[in-house]
């Protein structure tokens, strides 16, 4: 594969000096432009604001906020200083916010007033009350002993915060020397991002990524686009997750293309958006799409300008990308798939994949990443078409979770694997289809049952909109199938017709046991479905009918 040696700082000054009028970033909500070259020229304004207060190589800079214009200069301003950028989820509130803060170590943090009905302002004055009272840039915080400063995204003035109109002033005073000095001391396998885990299973880690994880990743990601610089990328999806920053960012840096940027997903936004700005790709986890195509007002959008994308973050079910295809002229969508510690990356379809193994696959590997299907338990590979663990090892391996080496350990083998997780197979051409997590998996008296085939199964029936299998636990059988259901606009479907169509159609240990009806489903502030939370609302709501009986 063509290899990335370079770091983000210097990719981003390669295409300001080939095509330094090409626009990089697009915020069509507000007609917001920037070209390659005037984002970098305030990329480097911003990072010698941040040297001027104090922020060098190798100190920890978190990033607290929706996708708001200064977010990316953040990002290319703390990578051309060697600093490393924390992101943090906008969904986060004092508890998780303190838990990064404190276990990444982070020296400086920057946010804005909040995010839906989460305050940051109020958040950051109650777990640093020395904000209220010493000096700006030296603050010696009991709880945060790392943390020196709080930066407020914005004009508003904060008591004990600086904000970037006054780091982006500093800036323009900065030493021109200083930062050239430090860009030309930093290397490609430093680490550039540092991204915590979801928690769609357990506490977050946090996953040190190197400049060469990330562009590398996004170079194979866009070359299955097959993105040129012409092409223009609707991203609805949150910065602070791989989907947004390699998936996104790194594949249109790479490409030297151009980014339509939404601050927060609105499926009608989405839709103007990419008629407005003639998008030709357009990124979602599968819930997105789904918005997008049944909101009441789709029809009266043009979105013929779209020709590939990504659908990606969880189980994309096969009819919804068949929809994608059809009716969103999204005919050469494709579909990653990887996790956090694999950069993300680790398989993709490609445009020129048939349709077939572009809505029933998630592809090949990619160059430079060896992947393989090991049995769970004694790490041996698998004969094709065999379920076990998908596993990887290559360039786009993390160097780490930061300042936990045991949980690296279990992550990350003697020979290199990385393990994911997940169950799926691989065919004799190398591609990969998922069937669920190790811990998903519902063993039902004896019989493994993977949610994905059920799944799969319950969008055939009429009616039904989307679907969620999860495992509860059972006296009998150890556990039993239960099912979260969506249904679609004006259809009336009970639990009976449901259960009584499935024993005609599939296995009776298949069967859901319990479908629950629901109009939304918790997720991460990435759009991730977070299975647990199904399992245990299923117990409580299983427990509430048996007193009410």
């Amino acid at each position: 594969m063509p290899f990335i040696e370079d770091t983000l700082g210097a990719v981003l000054e390669n295409v300001v000096a080939n095509d330094p009028d090409r626009e990089f970033m697009v915020y069509p909500d507000r007609d917001l432009r920037f070209t390659y070259k005037e984002f970098d020229e305030r990329v480097n304004t911003l990072a010698k604001g941040l040297l001027a207060i104090g922020i060098g190589k190798g100190d920890h800079v978190g990033i607290w906020a929706k996708n708001v214009p200064d977010w990316l200069t953040f990002m290319f301003a703390t990578a051309k200083i060697g600093a490393v950028l924390v992101t943090v989820n906008t969904a986060y509130k004092s508890h998780e916010a303190e838990y990064v803060v404190k276990q990444s170590d982070m020296k400086a943090l920057a946010i804005i007033d909040g995010f839906r009905d989460v305050d940051y302002i109020s958040i950051m004055y109650e777990l640093v009350p020395e904000l209220k009272t010493q000096q700006r840039g030296k603050l010696r915080s009991d709880r945060f002993p790392y943390l020196k400063s709080v930066i407020f995204i914005g004009q508003e003035k904060h008591r004990g915060m600086y904000n970037s109109a006054e780091l982006l002033l500093l800036g323009k005073h900065g030493n021109d020397e200083e930062l050239h000095r430090i860009k030309e001391s930093l290397n490609c396998n430093e680490v550039v991002n540092m991204q915590y885990t979801s928690g769609t299973t357990g506490f977050p880690k946090g996953v040190m990524l190197t400049h060469s994880n990330i562009l590398n990743n996004g170079l194979s990601i866009g070359d299955r686009q097959k993105f040129t610089s012409d092409d223009r990328l609707c991203l609805p999806v949150p910065l602070f997750h791989c989907f947004g920053i390699v998936l996104g960012v790194m594949s249109i840096l790479t490409h030297g293309a151009t980014l339509v940027m939404l601050e927060i997903y609105d499926p009608l936004m989405v839709l103007a958006a990419v008629q407005k700005e003639k998008c030709t790709a357009l990124y979602g986890v599968p819930t997105m799409f789904i918005a997008e195509y049944t909101h009441p007002m789709f029809k009266m959008f043009d979105l013929s300008s779209l020709r590939t994308g990504i659908m990606a973050g969880s189980t994309c079910p096969i009819d919804a990308m068949k929809r994608v295809i059809k009716d969103m002229h999204c005919t050469e969508i494709t579909s990653v798939y990887g996790l956090t510690e694999a950069s993300p990356g680790i398989t993709q379809t490609t445009t020129d994949d048939a349709v077939e193994l572009r809505v029933e696959t998630v592809g090949r590997a990619f160059p430079g990443v060896e992947a393989a299907v090991l049995n769970p338990e004694t790490y041996e590979p698998l004969p094709p078409n065999t379920i076990g663990e998908i596993c990887c090892r290559g360039y786009n391996v993390m160097k780490g979770y930061y300042n936990m080496p045991e949980e690296t350990k279990k992550a990350i083998d003697g020979n290199g694997w990385l393990h994911s997780g997940d169950l799926g197979t691989c065919d004799e051409n190398g591609y990969y289809r998922i069937t669920g997590r190790i811990k998903d998996m519902i063993i039902r008296g004896g019989e493994n049952v993977y949610p994905r085939e059920i799944e799969e199964f319950l969008y055939t029936v009429d009616g039904v909109k989307d679907a969620q299998v999860v495992g509860i636990p059972d006296e009998k059988y150890g556990e039993i199938v239960g099912a979260f259901v969506m249904l679609n606009d004006g259809a009336q479907l009970t639990e009976e017709d449901i259960q009584d169509y499935a024993r005609t159609k599939i296995a009776r240990y298949k069967v859901p046991k319990h479908i629950f009806f629901v109009n939304e489903y918790p997720l991460t502030a990435s759009g991730k479905i977070q299975k647990f939370k199904l399992r245990e609302l299923a117990v409580k709501l299983l427990e509430n009918k048996k007193e009410e009986a």
